[in-house]
């Protein structure tokens, strides 16, 4: 009898968690696993507004007319410099601020809340200040400093070379303090004792860095990797904000290519094609660093 009841409890608060839990698998669902879902659908079809007399199943057509693409395959390329190197300079210039505010010992709590700032902001917006305020010709910033150094104008916005650095520091200069927060916790948090051993075996900072620091502080890094990459290769507002893609195609990564593709060509189901080739892209570059950080654990438990 007493098993019976202990049952019937149990049963009771299974059926109370699934009532807890479907309101939101329901939102999950309608918002991401049935997009997702026709995403794919639309990618093997025919869907073209401006020539809605073509419509119909395409098969393989748009993603073997994807392959023969010179377009696709150039911000294909873009996509993956502008990743690299926004992702390499938040990784470097977020872990030297951190090391830098170590090692002031009050007063940390000032940096921690002015980096969250640039974080918290939507990218339409840092877009549209860097485009009017920072690298607008003439009055900007950016510009007014490079001429006050002696410096020719430089057209960031408007020339191939300077317009592409520009999205990649704009890139850097919001998400930098992201890896910043996050190398300052695990510098926070690493044992005071190996530092002082090595300074007792007069380590210079140098190697204390290089055979202490950067070890411990692997983890985090491979962490900050993985999540910045994965943003960077799906990056869109801020640069459509600042340049459009342009100017011609100088900034235009693949998730600019796929939007102009479907919402200003009208060509949705080409569009679409070139939207599951990025996630293809985003889950294997995603995969794959996961599987590079648990296979050092499993070595280093071995």
């Amino acid at each position: 009898m007493k098993a019976r009841k202990t049952g019937d409890l149990h049963s009771g608060e299974k059926r109370f968690a699934i009532l807890l839990t479907a309101p939101s698998l329901l939102v999950l669902l309608l918002t991401t696993t049935f997009p997702l879902g026709y995403l794919i659908w639309s990618s093997f079809q025919t869907i073209n507004l401006v020539m809605p007399f073509l419509d119909g199943f395409a098969g393989f057509d748009n993603y073997i007319e994807m392959l023969g693409d010179d377009q696709y395959w150039y911000s294909l390329k873009l996509t993956g410099i502008y990743t690299v190197s926004s992702v390499s300079l938040q990784v470097i210039i977020g872990m030297g601020l951190a090391l830098l505010v170590m090692q002031i010992p009050k007063g940390q709590w000032i940096f921690r809340i002015v980096a969250i700032l640039p974080i918290v902001l939507a990218p339409v917006v840092v877009g549209l200040f860097w485009r009017t305020l920072m690298l607008a010709p003439n009055f900007g910033m950016v510009d007014f400093v490079v001429q006050w150094l002696g410096f020719e104008q430089v057209n960031w916005l408007g020339a191939t070379t300077p317009a592409l650095v520009s999205v990649i520091v704009i890139h850097t200069w919001q998400w930098t303090p992201f890896a910043f927060l996050v190398f300052l916790a695990s510098l926070a948090s690493l044992p005071v004792d190996v530092y002082e051993a090595a300074r007792l075996d007069k380590a210079n900072a140098v190697k204390r860095f290089w055979y202490i620091t950067l070890p411990l502080l692997r983890p985090a890094i491979v962490i900050v990797i993985i999540m910045r990459a994965m943003i960077s290769l799906a990056a869109f507002a801020a640069i459509f904000a600042t340049t459009g893609g342009g100017p011609g195609t100088a900034t235009e990564i693949l998730n600019l290519y796929a939007y102009k593709t479907s919402f200003v060509e009208l060509n949705f189901g080409y569009g679409s094609a070139l939207a599951v080739s990025l996630l293809v892209i985003t889950m294997l570059v995603s995969g794959v660093l996961f599987y590079l950080r648990t296979a050092r654990k499993k070595r280093v438990k071995s």
